[in-house]
């Protein structure tokens, strides 16, 4: 089994529908290039310390966030066939980590902890 984080289009940028930013939140616009999403991305692991897992980084064209209603944050399961054996609500709210890992547990045929 094999773990990602995909990074996708800022969600706070001040140029965005909800800016924000101070404090201990960035203060960015939305990149307007690949390399500069990849460097927003990496600060964004590194503040969050999930350098440990993987990254991926959507393009530009948003295709992964639209295809997955990634917007603004979300869990999913996709099994060996590459099938979505799992996705959970919308972020913050819908975030549980918990039904991820009994969704891991049924599609290994084990029982959940």
């Amino acid at each position: 089994m094999q773990f990602y984080v995909v990074y996708i289009r800022e969600a706070h940028a001040l140029d965005s529908r909800s800016p924000s930013g101070g404090g201990s939140n960035p203060i960015l616009e939305d990149p307007r290039t690949l390399a500069e999403r990849r460097e927003v991305a990496g600060s964004c692991l590194a503040k969050l310390e999930l350098g440990q897992l993987p990254a991926l980084v959507d393009d530009l064209d948003d295709a992964v966030s639209v295809a997955y209603a990634a917007w603004p944050d979300r869990l999913y399961l996709v099994d060996a066939q590459g099938r979505v054996a799992y996705h959970g609500g919308r972020g913050p709210f819908g975030f549980a980590p918990e039904e991820l890992a009994r969704a891991i547990a049924d599609l290994l045929g084990r029982p959940a902890d």
